[in-house]
């Protein structure tokens, strides 16, 4: 898909830096605010997808984030019009932690972004608050160390525009959402994924039989609570997963303090 904005284009206040990402619903550019004197991040939708009703939907997403206030989700600072492209403006983030899997990670690191992971998405999810797009890209990392989840709602966009049958992969999505039927269970599911790449190195994939890949390396490494975990957050079977984040953050919250005190040595 060609790029809306080149380099140094600019858009109102801010000039465009480089493109970050490019997604089903809008493509992500890094762009400097002239007036604060801030680098930002720009979301801007498809061009062919701001007809009315999609543009709709969009702002009505734009307005749930902005009602959920936890550190651990990024925020808005602005979104709206500008010189006739519809904009949301966001911090801009130091990289993903699909950046950061391309490099060795500790291993009180692991717990940490999980946790952080977790207490996030378990806010959201006491407020009924259904993500549906929990996977790497979307979790954004900061300056300060901390992780913020982005993009709520908007594959629930994305799906409304385009046709993914036939995409060959689940990905990070759990089947019942695949076909259609998302739920506080799925984003467990898609949680789950993370954390076993995370705790392995590798993603499992779809039919998601146990045990999955790296199996013998996760279980030298960490508790047989930790794994236990990942597995139960990854079944395939809906009703047999943690009811939502706030279950799966407890559940968490017990294993972490032995996960790696625990384990057996390389």
């Amino acid at each position: 898909m060609r790029r809306r904005f080149r380099r140094r284009q600019r858009l109102g206040q801010y000039r465009i830096e480089k493109c970050l990402a490019v997604g089903g619903f809008a493509e992500v550019y890094q762009a400097h605010d002239t007036v604060e004197g801030i680098n930002v991040a720009l979301k801007i939708p498809h061009r062919h997808l701001t007809d009315k009703e999609n543009m709709a939907a969009f702002k009505k997403e734009v307005r749930m984030v902005a009602g959920l206030d936890h550190p651990g989700i990024l925020g808005i600072k602005t979104a709206g019009q500008v010189d006739g492209t519809f904009v949301v403006v966001s911090s801009l983030a130091q990289e993903t932690l699909g950046d950061r899997m391309t490099r060795r990670m500790a291993r009180s690191k692991v717990l940490e972004i999980t946790g952080e992971l977790l207490e996030a998405l378990a806010y959201a999810h006491k407020r009924k608050v259904v993500h549906c797009d929990v996977k790497p890209e979307n979790i954004l990392l900061f300056p300060d160390q901390k992780v913020r989840l982005a993009d709520f709602g908007l594959a629930r966009l994305a799906l409304r525009t385009i046709d993914a049958s036939g995409s060959g992969t689940l990905g990070y999505m759990a089947p019942e959402q695949a076909l259609g039927r998302p739920s506080l269970r799925s984003d467990v599911f898609s949680a789950g994924v993370v954390l076993w790449r995370l705790l392995g190195g590798t993603q499992p994939e779809w039919p998601f039989h146990w045990p999955h890949p790296s199996y013998e390396k996760v279980q030298r490494n960490w508790s047989e609570a930790m794994v236990e975990i990942a597995r139960k957050a990854t079944r395939v079977e809906e009703e047999k997963r943690y009811r939502d984040a706030g279950a799966m953050l407890r559940a968490f919250k017990r294993a972490a303090p032995d996960a790696i005190a625990t384990r057996r040595r390389l």
